[in-house]
């Protein structure tokens, strides 16, 4: 027997509440600061909480760069603005709500 999903109740097969939380999402914002000695660093904000680590550590291996995710937020060593939009479609976030600044 298959499981049941807690959240929607459907069969884990069948379940895209994965997909609706990652759709219901505000906007996702990516920036570049400065950091100490004048370290570039890409920032990436309002990603869905739960799925902050597995989405920074997609991020991380497929930037092949350093960084971290703690308090709603992913830092990345390095400017990766332009690649970031793209992975995060790959990661099923949809294009609309990802805003590059």
């Amino acid at each position: 027997m298959s499981d049941i999903c807690n959240k929607c109740g459907m069969l884990k097969d069948l379940c895209v509440c994965e997909i609706l939380d990652k759709q219901e999402t505000a906007k996702i914002k990516i920036y570049t600061t400065s950091k100490k000695f004048k370290k570039l660093v890409t920032v990436v904000e309002g990603l869905d909480p739960v799925h902050l680590d597995e989405t920074a550590s997609r991020l991380k291996h497929g930037l092949a760069c350093g960084g971290t995710a703690k308090d709603g937020i992913i830092v990345l060593q390095g400017n990766h603005k332009k690649r970031i939009p793209e992975l995060l479609v790959k990661l099923g976030y949809p294009k609309e709500i990802i805003e590059v600044k």
